[in-house]
C-alpha cells in the first residue's frame, strides 16, 4: 500500500497540495502516482511568474513507462520550481513529499473554492481503493 501523507490535499490526477501558513501553497505526485509512473528520468516545470488554474496542465514527469501531465490542484501563480528536479529527477520516486516536491503556488484570492474540488488523506485513501477495486 501506498503512502498517503496526511495533513495535505489530494487531486484526483493524484497531485498533493500542502497549504503552508504564508499562502504558499507547495504541490508534488503522491506516492502511488511515483509507484504507477516507476523510475522517473525527466520533469518537465513550469515557468516561475506563470499565472495558472485549478487543473490546468503545468507540467509533465516522464518515467521509463510513460509520459504523464502535471496539474495545478489550485488556482494562483508559480512563485517557485524544485530545480533538483532538472538533475535528479529520481527524487520524486526517492522522496515524493519532501524532496520529490515540484511547484510552489501562490494562492489565488478566490482560490478557496479549490480546495471543495480536493480529498483530504481519508478520502484519497477511499479514492485510492475505488481506484484499485475498479482497475
Amino acid at each position: 500500500m501506498s503512502e498517503v501523507k496526511a495533513n495535505v490535499f489530494y487531486s484526483k490526477e493524484h497531485e498533493w497540495a500542502d497549504i503552508g501558513e504564508s499562502g504558499t501553497v507547495r504541490v508534488g505526485i503522491s506516492d502511488f502516482a511515483q509507484c504507477e509512473l516507476g523510475d522517473i528520468v525527466f520533469v518537465e516545470l513550469p515557468e516561475i511568474g506563470s499565472s495558472v488554474r485549478a487543473g490546468d496542465p503545468i507540467g509533465t514527469i516522464e518515467s521509463v513507462k510513460t509520459v504523464s501531465d502535471l496539474f495545478a490542484p489550485v488556482s494562483g501563480i508559480i512563485t517557485n520550481i524544485n530545480a533538483l528536479l532538472l538533475d535528479q529527477p529520481e527524487l520524486v520516486n526517492e522522496q515524493p513529499y519532501e524532496g520529490g516536491w515540484i511547484v510552489e503556488i501562490e494562492w489565488s484570492p478566490d482560490a478557496g473554492e479549490d480546495l471543495n474540488e480536493l480529498f483530504n488523506a481519508e478520502q484519497y485513501k477511499a479514492y485510492l481503493d475505488e481506484q484499485h477495486e475498479g482497475g
